[in-house]
């Protein structure tokens, strides 16, 4: 994560989220009254679907007993059928 001042990143916004865009770099952005964190789309797209992932119920379950499965048990990345 980067971490600037609101002057720097006033100064270097177009690089800045540049990076953040490219590479998924979040910036930390502190001013006098507190901080804000920028992220890229791509990144914040992620964190909404596992938010929204995680408030099934049902799918919640699912995915922990998936992590209890060996990979012995697991079909073979080429024989999934999507």
């Amino acid at each position: 994560m980067l971490n600037t001042n609101i002057t720097s990143f006033r100064k270097n916004i177009f690089s800045m989220l540049e990076q953040t865009i490219k590479y998924n770099e979040p910036i930390n952005i502190s001013t006098k009254d507190g901080n804000a964190v920028v992220i890229s789309e791509e990144d914040y797209n992620g964190l909404m679907e596992t938010v929204h992932i995680c408030s099934v119920p049902r799918m919640k379950k699912k995915i922990a007993e998936g992590l209890q499965t060996p990979l012995s048990e697991c079909l073979p990345e080429n024989e999934v059928k999507w």
